[in-house]
């Protein structure tokens, strides 16, 4: 890892961290900071989702695993994760015009969770999110064993859940992470 890029992500995170204190009540950054310091492999999963668009945060503290919570806190859905459809399966099952790649592996590959309902929820009453996107959340798999997939947005003050076929993809729609530190 190259020191400066890294510093550069931390000071990023930083000064996120103290612009948008509503997030982390009760949390300082000097402990994030030092949380940072002690686990430098979650350097590059916090790398891929800010290069991605993601604008991640720390959106709350597990005291049981003493980890601490950054979740995509960009406005709308991550701009480099959109088109994608839900999993391996549903991209296997379309015979043509096929996305570039699935939510589930490109989190995989980012090192980080796809946000499950609840999860999503919770980010929402930190601040308002997707009013113009939407984004695919981890979807039961009772649901996806008959096809679908789940994926949420605000609308209208709201915060709704909907449903697609877990193959369909759209350029408004991507998947909001999150990372334990």
């Amino acid at each position: 890892m190259a020191s400066s890029s890294y510093d550069k992500l931390v000071e990023t995170l930083e000064a996120r961290f103290k612009k948008n204190p509503g997030r982390h009540p009760g949390i300082g950054w000097d402990a994030v900071r030092a949380k940072l310091a002690a686990v430098p492999e979650r350097y590059k999963p916090l790398s891929a989702m800010e290069d991605s668009g993601g604008e991640p945060d720390v959106v709350g503290y597990d005291a049981d695993a003493r980890e601490y919570l950054f979740c995509d806190c960009s406005a709308e859905t991550p701009a480099g994760r959109k088109s994608l459809c839900y999993d391996r399966e549903a991209l296997d099952s379309r015979k043509e015009n096929k996305p570039a790649g699935t939510v589930m592996e490109a989190a995989a590959s980012m090192g980080i969770e796809v946000l499950d309902e609840l999860q999503y929820r919770r980010l929402q009453e930190l601040g308002e999110f997707d009013r113009k996107t939407s984004s695919w959340i981890r979807t039961p798999d009772d649901v996806r064993k008959l096809g679908g997939a789940l994926f949420c947005d605000r609308r209208y003050g709201r915060v709704f859940t909907y449903h697609n076929g877990a193959e369909s993809y759209y350029s408004a729609r991507g998947f909001r992470g999150m990372l334990r530190v």
